[in-house]
């Protein structure tokens, strides 16, 4: 469920860029130079800035809607979003066992 809910988030992403970008500005911007005037007589005499504006709307509260899905599933499964590393063990090698060296015996008096 969480890979859906992800791909639809990119995806929602990838078009709100897609639509915030093609918006003519005060200087064209991207919308110019795809269409320019010509995109008035496709979609009227206001050109696509409604269609655009609604389309921005739309693809941001889809936007948000799956991110809080996506908070609201993390929620569900009693864990936090810094935890997801926690997840995968880690791959540590063991420490090297490092010899002690024995003590020394003991040194004797030999009496005469």
């Amino acid at each position: 469920m969480n890979g859906l809910a992800l791909a639809f988030l990119i995806l929602f992403g990838v078009l709100l860029i897609g639509a915030v970008l093609l918006q003519p500005g005060t200087k064209g911007g991207l919308g110019a130079s795809f269409g320019g005037g010509g995109a008035n007589s496709a979609f009227g005499a206001q050109g696509a800035t409604p269609f655009l504006s609604k389309a921005t709307y739309w693809l941001a509260a889809g936007f948000l809607g799956t991110t809080l899905i996506i908070e609201v599933l993390i929620i569900r499964q009693n864990r936090s979003v810094l935890e997801k590393t926690a997840d995968k063990p880690a791959a540590t090698a063991p420490a090297p066992v490092v010899p002690v060296p024995a003590p020394p015996a003991p040194v004797v008096p030999v009496k005469k």
